[in-house]
């Protein structure tokens, strides 16, 4: 008889699957605090000399400090080419470097890691001093993962805004933006496109990305193993511990109800239920399947 079995390295195995949810919110809702949606703008220019506050309900910050944490963060690289090829490091990166956007000199690789979503080539607008931009930021507990390409949709009166699951934000066939799917952030850049979200009637759609884990446990019985019940009503109430008549007799065929999964100190972390009773396999190998989802 068998109480416990140890799993083996092959009686396990780790599947990942993606699942996805969509959203749809109109500006009426996911400007709320509750859902979280972020909408901001952002203007060039120094934030000792400009100080104006982008104040979209309960979405306060600084213009300037917007514009300045999204070019460091997603288009430092991506300065002065209009190719939108890297940008080069001074030769010497101890030495003074020139003011402004324009960066000289050469170095392999570039200035800052900008979050590239592939090494395919990517297409950014140029940040200049005279450019400014618009941030929808969606909060990783919508959008779990990440965005789901070709899913970001947004609505601003007549024009929409779409994403062609590039990393670029379109109007119509017109590239005026980026979206970072990872990071939940889409970037208006094109200055003629920035969405008037206070005074615009906004619809804003996408689709979550979440990748979910199951973990199969394959528990094989041998023939000779779990052969003989647990249930504690198999005893008789006397207190001579002996057992019921019935579980002595040669007929006697327990049944498997339930799967209990341990860990090495014995402590019970999860239980299966079968469907229906089972027999207990007399002359045969039987292997039960558990799957859990995280």
């Amino acid at each position: 008889m068998s109480a416990f079995k140890q799993f083996l390295a092959q009686d396990i195995l780790i599947s990942p699957f993606e699942v996805n949810k969509g959203f749809s919110f109109t500006s009426s809702s996911f400007l709320d605090s509750t859902v979280g949606i972020a909408i901001l703008n952002g203007v060039s220019g120094s934030f000792l000399t400009n100080k104006t506050i982008t104040n979209i309900d309960n979405f306060q910050e600084f213009k300037s400090l917007v514009f300045d944490s999204i070019k460091h963060l997603y288009y430092s690289n991506y300065s002065v080419s209009s190719s939108s090829d890297p940008i080069n490091l001074p030769t010497d990166i101890r030495g003074s470097q020139p003011e402004g956007d324009t960066i000289q000199g050469s170095r392999p690789y570039p200035n800052f890691d900008n979050y590239l979503q592939s090494t395919l080539h990517f297409n950014k607008f140029v940040l200049t001093g005279s450019d400014d931009l618009s941030v929808v930021s969606i909060p990783s507990k919508l959008y779990g993962d990440q965005i789901q390409p070709h899913s970001f949709n947004l609505t601003d009166g007549t024009t929409i805004f779409t994403d062609d699951g590039e990393g670029n934000i379109l109007s119509g066939s017109n590239i005026i933006g980026n979206i970072f799917y990872p990071h939940g952030i889409a970037v208006v850049t094109s200055g003629s496109e920035n969405i008037d979200f206070v005074t615009g009637s906004v619809t804003c759609s996408f689709s979550s990305s979440r990748t979910i884990y199951e973990t199969q446990y394959k528990c094989t019985l041998r023939e000779n193993e779990f052969n003989f019940t647990q249930n504690p009503t198999i005893v008789e109430g006397s207190l001579s511990g002996s057992l019921r008549g019935f579980a002595t007799a040669s007929y006697f065929e327990p049944y498997i109800t339930t799967i209990g999964l341990y860990d090495e100190a014995q402590n019970l972390l999860a239980v299966g239920k079968l469907a229906i009773p089972y027999p207990s396999p007399r002359s045969t190998d039987t292997t039960f399947i558990i799957n859990l989802d995280r």
